[in-house]
């Protein structure tokens, strides 16, 4: 008499599950039942989960939209009138100014990062700085000459200096002179103080004097759990045009949304201080150099337009506006909301007090040099 064995399970079908005394069992199904949903490969489930998780975050996304847009409907008169009030139109202002005056420049130091972490190998770096991070410092720092653009640019660059390996001291070296230093800076200076030519020449020696003393101290005090390396999407198996645009895609996202925050906190600072408080502080010497430096960082004005700023601010001193120009593109407050996303919180929040100190100081001592 033939055996004949039991043909074996097809892809469409389980094995037969052995019965459990805790799983009921349906009368029209005998212990040796084959399941026939078929096995789901895990690729499969994980797309399926993915696409899921996708679809319904989009519609929750496009339900708080519509869910805005009715409310803004429904209170478009209060909101008109909240907007047409003189200091919701002097917050507008200062916003709109710094968004309109910082986002191409973000935007070119984003394709700049993105084409460092993309196209270049990370041995240039090992062959174009010095192996001494002593020395790697004031050479970054003369190279940030070299970027057009102002500090919201150098901040994305500096994240790809450290994320291929450049030493964080050079890195942040870079990071500070490049908004001061850059020939369209000094050349905005030049036009903005006509009669004081050697404004220019003060700005790009305390500016870089300070940049490299700052690179130089974190070498020397700073600690590696004090910063958080930038974190970049993995691009592998993606062709270097894909990868460099999810690059940028990713960097704008980012530091674009910090730029927001830090305009939104200059705009409000703006609109509520008083006047009054800067011609009271321009009669005594220490008090407008330290109010002037209080003033840029709370201002956040692009280092391509402060020295404007600084130039209209007739009744201090050439040292004070010194102070403005140096502390202006190292330290204010849409940079502090850049460098703690891009940095850590932990960073901003040991870097920018230092960073603050030694520009006032690099400034007065430039400034009595020069000025």
């Amino acid at each position: 008499m033939a055996i004949t064995k039991p043909a074996p399970p097809t892809a469409d079908c389980h094995e037969p599950v052995a019965d459990s005394p805790d799983r009921p069992r349906s009368p029209d199904t005998g212990p040796a039942d084959a399941v026939c949903a078929g096995p789901v490969p895990d690729g499969v489930k994980g797309a399926g989960a993915q696409s899921a998780v996708g679809a319904s975050s989009a519609d929750t996304r496009s339900l708080a939209l519509i869910v805005l847009l009715l409310v803004m409907v429904v209170l478009q008169g209060p909101v008109r009138g909240a907007l047409s009030a003189p200091v919701m139109q002097s917050w507008m202002t200062v916003f709109v100014a710094v968004l309109v005056q910082a986002l191409p420049f973000l935007v070119l130091g984003v394709l700049l990062s993105a084409a460092i972490a993309v196209f270049v190998p990370a041995s240039f770096f090992a062959r174009a700085l010095p192996k001494r991070p002593a020395l790697a410092v004031p050479v970054a720092g003369v190279a940030g000459a070299v970027l057009p653009g102002c500090e919201c640019a150098s901040v994305p660059v500096a994240g790809a200096l450290v994320r291929r390996g450049v030493t964080p001291a050079a890195a942040l070296a870079f990071l500070l002179s490049a908004p001061a230093i850059n020939p369209i800076v000094l050349t905005a200076t030049a036009v903005a103080f006509p009669r004081d030519p050697e404004m220019v020449l003060a700005r790009f020696v305390a500016s870089l004097l300070v940049a490299c003393a700052m690179g130089w101290l974190w070498h020397r005090l700073g600690r590696a759990d004090w910063l958080r390396p930038p974190e970049r999407p993995h691009h592998e198996g993606q062709g270097r045009g894909a990868a460099f645009w999810e690059s940028v895609r990713h960097d704008v996202m980012h530091a674009g949304g910090f730029l927001v925050i830090g305009a939104m906190a200059a705009a409000t600072l703006k609109a509520v201080a008083p006047a009054s408080w800067l011609r009271t502080a321009a009669d005594n010497p220490l008090v407008a150099i330290l109010a002037l430096a209080v003033l840029a960082v709370l201002l956040s004005i692009c280092s391509e337009a402060d020295a404007f700023v600084a130039a209209s601010l007739t009744q201090f001193s050439l040292t004070a506006k010194l102070a403005f120009l140096v502390v202006g593109p190292m330290i204010d407050l849409k940079l502090f909301a850049m460098q703690a996303g891009t940095f850590g919180r932990g960073f901003a929040l040991r870097f920018a007090p230092a960073t603050f100190a030694l520009a006032i100081a690099g400034a007065v001592l430039t400034g009595a040099v020069l000025l």
